[in-house]
C-alpha cells in the first residue's frame, strides 16, 4: 500500500511512545532508498543525495529512540552497491566514517549499541577496524542500531550455513540458522519500511522478514521526515498479526 498524505497533525513524543508500547513494536527496519534519484531530480550530484539521506538517517534513529523502539536496522550499503560509480561509493564510505566518529563521541549521551551487519572483509582495513571498535565500545548499551553494510540477505544465509558446516553440523534447524545470522542479537523485524515507491525487499533481511509487516511509500528517503515515520507506525498499529494462526 502506498501512502502519500501526511497526518493531519503530528502526535507528541509521549503519544508515540504509548502507541509503540501498545502495538509492541520492538524492531523497525528501513531500506533507505531514493537518495540518488532525489539529487538527480534537483540537478545535483548523486553524492549530495547521500549526504542529505545521512542526516535523515540520524534524525530517524533519534526519533525511534525517543519513541521507545528498542531495535532499529538500516540498510546502508548492499553487496550489490559496489557496482555503483566509484565516486558515489567513496562518498557513502566517507559519510559512514564520519558517522562512526560522531557515534564514538556521542556514546555517553546516546547510549546506543551499534552492530554492523554484513561481510566486513571487503571494507578498507581502517573502516573495518573503526566498525569493530564501535561495536566493542557500545556492546553494553541498551538500544540497538544495526547498520547493514556490505550486506545481502542471501549472502547472510550462506554465511550462516557455512558457519554451521564448519562446526561439524550435518543437519540444521531453523533455530540453528537464526543463531548464526548477523542479526542473532536482535529479534526479527516487526516492521520494514521501504520508501521511494519500490515494492521489493532488495535482498534485505530475507530470513528475518518471514512475518514482518511491510510498509511502502513513494516518498524518497531524503524527504522521509517524522510525519512519514508516524504514518508508518500508525499503519502498523492497525494491522492484525496472526503469524499463521487465526
Amino acid at each position: 500500500m502506498i501512502f502519500k498524505k501526511k497526518p493531519a497533525a503530528l502526535k507528541s513524543t509521549e503519544e508515540m511512545k504509548q502507541l509503540v508500547s501498545d502495538c509492541n513494536l520492538r524492531h523497525i527496519a528501513f531500506i533507505m532508498d531514493g537518495n540518488g534519484r532525489w539529487a538527480t531530480r534537483r540537478g545535483l550530484p548523486r553524492e549530495t543525495g547521500h549526504s542529505v539521506g545521512a542526516r535523515v538517517f540520524k534524525k530517524t534513529v533519534t526519533t525511534c529512540r525517543d519513541w521507545g523502539i528498542p531495535t532499529v536496522t538500516a540498510y546502508a550499503f548492499s553487496t550489490e552497491n559496489w557496482k555503483r560509480p566509484e565516486k558515489e561509493v567513496n562518498e557513502i564510505m566517507r559519510l559512514l566514517d564520519s558517522y562512526i566518529k560522531e557515534a564514538r563521541e556521542d556514546n555517553e549521551k546516546n547510549r546506543i549499541r551499534y552492530i554492523f551487519l554484513g561481510d566486513k572483509s571487503r571494507l578498507s582495513d581502517d573502516l573495518r577496524q573503526k566498525c569493530e571498535y564501535l561495536e566493542e565500545l557500545t556492546k553494553d548499551n541498551r538500544l540497538t542500531l544495526n547498520i547493514a553494510l556490505n550486506y545481502g540477505g542471501r549472502d547472510e544465509i550462506v554465511h550462516a550455513v557455512n558457519t554451521l558446516i564448519s562446526k561439524g553440523a550435518d543437519r540444521v534447524t531453523e533455530d540453528d540458522i537464526s543463531r548464526c545470522l548477523y542479526t542473532s542479537a536482535s529479534p526479527d523485524p516487526d516492521l520494514i519500511v521501504r520508501p521511494s515507491g519500490e515494492y521489493r525487499l532488495s535482498n534485505f533481511l530475507l530470513w528475518q522478514s518471514a512475518y514482518s509487516e511491510l510498509y511502502f511509500t513513494d516518498t524518497l528517503w531524503p524527504d522521509f521526515d517524522e510525519a512519514q515515520l508516524q504514518l508508518a507506525v500508525i499503519d502498523f498499529s492497525n494491522r492484525s498479526r496472526r503469524f499463521g494462526g487465526v
